[in-house]
């Protein structure tokens, strides 16, 4: 294959891969806040095959097999779509790790970034198993999903630095710079809150708002709330989850979200005075607002499912943002590899 044509589909695929990681996150979403996240008891197959069963012969199987976990064929199918799509982004990673090797010297990023997205989504792989295996424990599923986050991430800036306009020129002082880089911390740590708030089933902790329960600093538990390993549903010494831990839990998520709101909301704001960026600040703006609002609309209609699915694609779609906006105000800086 020519080096063009090696860039070329280098390019295609990780548009594409880009796309589907989207989508896996959002499917992701979908099968834990549907409870179908031990859809099938074991990994990579279900129920000892590579397709949910369906003969009669093969659910008496399955049965006998994993006595203690009935067959939902429209769970086990839930989790099965998810980890097929998730197995295909796998193997598009793995092409762009060849890809980027062999055309080293004519890709915009360095052959050495798809091979740690390579190294990521292999460890994502095996946070996947231990989900299943390990029971949904929380500290699992919410890296689970920050590794979702980070893989759509270092995807989004790979596409970015080869179909969008990148220059530091765009953004001359370098203060507002690192406040754009800062803004990725900021909301990889309140999707880590999500992520634990969801993976704790403390999204209905307290169900008003702005209070909750009535109380602007109501009883909490935060020893118990955030000892991070433990078996679902278990606090410290393996006493059970109470009200007051997951209310802490949930209490901290909307802190958080009441900073994001404050920090990106004015980051957006400030970015609206440059041309280039405008269109991005803009969007950052919108979906801000839009997060927020799906936030305070899962809390008081009690999480509905579509709510609550699209509270997660909103965080993605977040990400995707500033990822963007943190490549168009960097130069390339390639360092070509021989």
């Amino acid at each position: 294959m020519k080096k063009d044509m090696t860039a070329t589909w280098f390019k295609r695929i990780v548009l594409l891969s880009a796309l589907l990681a989207i989508c896996v996150v959002g499917l992701g979403a979908y099968v834990r806040l549907s409870d179908a996240g031990l859809g099938c008891p074991d990994w990579p197959g279900c129920y000892g095959y590579m397709t949910v069963p369906e003969s009669e012969a093969a659910i008496a199987q399955a049965q006998v097999t994993y006595p203690d976990s009935p067959l939902e064929a429209h769970k086990a199918w839930k989790e099965m779509v998810h980890r097929y799509l998730a197995g295909v982004l796998g193997l598009l990673i793995l092409s762009l790790c060849v890809l980027g090797w062999r055309g080293r010297k004519s890709i915009q990023v360095s052959p050495w970034t798809p091979t740690a997205l390579l190294v990521l989504v292999s460890f994502q792989a095996a946070l996947g198993m231990w989900t299943v295996t390990m029971l949904l424990k929380p500290a699992i599923v919410t890296a689970h999903l920050l590794g979702g986050m980070a893989t759509l991430a270092l995807l989004v800036w790979i596409t970015h630095r080869h179909w969008g306009e990148s220059s530091a020129q765009f953004l001359p002082a370098s203060t507002p710079r690192t406040f754009i880089r800062i803004a990725v911390v900021v909301l990889f740590a309140q999707i880590m809150l999500g992520g634990w708030t969801s993976s704790n089933y403390a999204a209905l902790a307290c169900t008003d708002f702005p209070t909750c329960h009535s109380e602007w600093m109501p009883p909490m538990d935060f020893p118990n709330g955030f000892h991070w390993i433990r078996e679902l549903g278990e606090g410290i010494n393996g006493t059970p989850m109470t009200l007051e831990a997951l209310t802490a839990i949930q209490w901290t998520h909307r802190i958080g979200a009441l900073i994001v709101l404050i920090y990106l909301g004015g980051l957006g704001l400030y970015l609206l005075k440059y041309a280039k960026l405008r269109a991005a600040a803009i969007t950052l703006v919108v979906l801000l607002l839009v997060q927020i609002a799906l936030g305070i609309a899962n809390l008081v209609l009690h999480l509905p499912l579509v709510l609550a699915v699209a509270h997660n694609l909103g965080a993605a779609l977040l990400m995707v943002t500033l990822i963007i906006l943190n490549s168009k105000i960097t130069d390339s800086g390639i360092r070509r590899v021989s």
